[in-house]
């Protein structure tokens, strides 16, 4: 699997390290940025590439996913959903990493690097790979709501109009 990863200065230790990891169990990596620390960088750029990567690849029959970080996740999360096409889920625990794909075929996953352990963040990513989207009719068709609405504003009448 190709993995994207980004952050911010505040991941960058754990980018580097998890980077290794995913290599060495025979994941293709790209790093997105940064490439040194610099407590005043500009996360959104490194997030946003990533991302757009992640759906590139999907969109080519790539089987790819992404992991960007921060001090809390919040900031890259945001940015990486912006890309159209994208559904980043902010994972915390083992359940949130699960669930991300399960239900809601998550493609990008975005973790606070200031919250977590080296290990806890490997088990995260470890989950989030290994699970695969449920495809339960229910959960497709609210994905498939949420990508109308990206595409073109649609949303389901109003149920109190």
């Amino acid at each position: 699997m190709r993995i994207h990863i980004a952050t911010d200065h505040a991941g960058l230790e754990f980018s580097t390290r998890l980077q290794e990891h995913l290599r060495g169990a025979g994941h293709d990596v790209v790093d997105h940025g940064p490439v040194e620390y610099d407590a005043l960088d500009d996360y959104p750029a490194f997030c946003i590439r990533a991302a757009q990567a992640v759906v590139t690849d999907q969109s080519t029959g790539v089987e790819a996913l992404g992991v960007v970080f921060g001090g809390s996740g919040n900031g890259e999360q945001i940015a990486a959903n912006k890309v159209q096409g994208v559904r980043a889920a902010l994972v915390w625990n083992l359940s949130t990493a699960e669930l991300a794909r399960q239900h809601n075929d998550a493609n990008v996953i975005s973790i606070g690097a200031r919250q977590h352990t080296f290990d806890e963040v490997v088990s995260f990513i470890e989950r989030f790979i290994g699970t695969p989207f449920s495809g339960d009719e229910r959960h497709a068709r609210r994905i498939g709501q949420i990508a109308d609405f990206e595409r073109d504003g649609s949303l389901l009448p109003d149920p109190r109009a």
